[in-house]
């Protein structure tokens, strides 16, 4: 039962957690491809059989997230019906179809002395996420950890524990119907902040990495007091630059697309950079298209000349992620205007062009350093899923080990096998 843990302080409950998923991660990283599709299969058979159990128990969530005034991103985020539970389901299943990434030869060499020489993934070890919000990270991170050969321990936010306690309840059953270890994947039950802490410290060696996915307080609490490495997941300021050479309807449908199709996930676009070249044909029908679909529009001074229904932008608009149907508006001078601004202001998470000029196009690529480029595509498409990963445990913003979506591949490490013949050195 949630916040019940047989009278067990904060620490001592992190302790014995960290140490059942510790004694998982052996029989866990030696488990066969089969019982490990075959424990995901059975997950996903569960969360269909449990649909109710599931929404009953996110209701209850989300009745307290209105009674504690959550916005509304917050909300979205924290909501499940029938069709997101099904879509968890089904992320699970694509999990289990992809390819096991354990035991890979990613490069194979010999040397001048008949050494053999190979590079093999294996599994990172124990994985601690910590989120807030989406129930559906736990269903995520858990699939995606087991099918990489990783026990994870799951800390979600108190917004969504019912939800997440539900879910969790499909993946223990999924782990025992396969025979693997139930402490393969473990809920953290309490609502008590103590229990983060306690994960930073790396409960006493038990931990390898540690994933934030959050906003940003979390994720730079995380990165400051976290003593054991951390896959960074900052948030997503991102770009959509519309370039001189932009078809004028692809702009309009992306552009709403890119903003409004879900407002509170991190790959919506947070800001509209417009070529000042196409100002009088492009500008005020992407605007016009993003009102009519309930967008507010924070522009800059040219803009608010040829767009009247607009706010005027301040200095932080350029540095916010809204997750809110809001979106900040600027005329750049081409697309070198357009690389100097994303530079300044971009999270490094994911940045849009939309144009038919293959030269700006190849600057955009070249010239950015953010995790996800896109070309003539909503910036909505930054999501492990569209990726062919079958689902992520978020987009990181670093540069060491993962960039962009964390998948089975990027939960995964590596070792050498070296083959000899007697070999001595000299």
């Amino acid at each position: 039962m949630l916040n019940k843990h047989q009278g067990e302080d904060v620490a001592s409950l992190m302790a014995r957690i960290g140490r059942n998923a510790r004694a998982a991660a052996r029989p866990l990283a030696i488990a066969t491809t089969n019982a490990k599709n075959a424990a995901l299969v059975a997950m996903a058979d569960a969360i269909i059989s449990r649909e109710q159990d599931i929404l009953d128990a996110n209701a209850i969530d989300v009745s307290n997230g209105h009674e504690s005034g959550l916005s509304g991103s917050f909300m979205d985020r924290l909501k499940l019906d029938p069709a997101r539970t099904r879509a968890m389901a089904d992320g699970i299943r694509e999990i289990a179809e992809l390819r096991d990434p354990v035991g890979d030869v990613i490069a194979a060499w010999d040397r001048p002395n008949g050494l053999q020489i190979e590079r093999v993934r294996t599994p990172l070890g124990v994985v601690g996420v910590i989120y807030e919000s989406r129930p559906n990270v736990t269903a995520d991170a858990g699939a995606l950890c087991l099918k990489a050969g990783n026990p994870v321990i799951l800390r979600g936010g108190s917004d969504s524990l019912n939800s997440s306690a539900a879910i969790h309840a499909c993946l223990v059953e999924g782990l025992k119907a396969a025979g693997l270890p139930e402490d393969a994947i473990q809920l953290v039950p309490t609502t008590d902040r103590a229990a983060v802490g306690e994960m930073l410290k790396g409960l006493s060696g038990n931990l390898d990495v540690i994933i934030p996915r959050g906003g940003k307080s979390l994720v730079g609490r995380v990165q400051s007091e976290a003593r054991v490495p951390v896959f960074a997941h900052l948030e997503g300021i991102c770009h959509l630059y519309i370039d001189r050479s932009a078809d004028l309807d692809m702009a309009v449908r992306i552009a709403v697309n890119a903003k409004m199709r879900r407002t509170g996930v991190c790959g919506a676009a947070e800001t509209l950079l417009v070529d000042r070249a196409v100002a009088s044909t492009h500008l005020v029908p992407i605007l016009d298209a993003l009102r009519a679909a309930g967008c507010e529009i924070h522009a800059d001074q040219e803009v608010m000349k040829l767009f009247f229904d607009a706010k005027p932008a301040t200095d932080a608009d350029w540095m916010t992620e809204y997750l809110e149907a809001i979106i900040a508006v600027k005329l750049v001078d081409g697309i070198a205007g357009a690389i100097d601004h994303i530079e300044t202001f971009s999270s490094h998470h994911t940045e849009a062009i939309i144009a038919e000029d293959t030269k700006a196009v190849e600057r955009f690529f070249n010239e950015i350093d953010s995790a996800i480029l896109l070309h003539n595509a909503s910036t909505q498409f930054a999501d492990g899923g569209e990726f062919g990963m079958g689902a992520e445990i978020g987009i990181a913003t670093g540069k060491m080990h993962a960039r962009g979506p964390v998948g089975v591949e990027q939960l995964t490490s590596f070792k050498y096998r070296v083959r000899g013949s007697g070999q001595v050195r000299p």
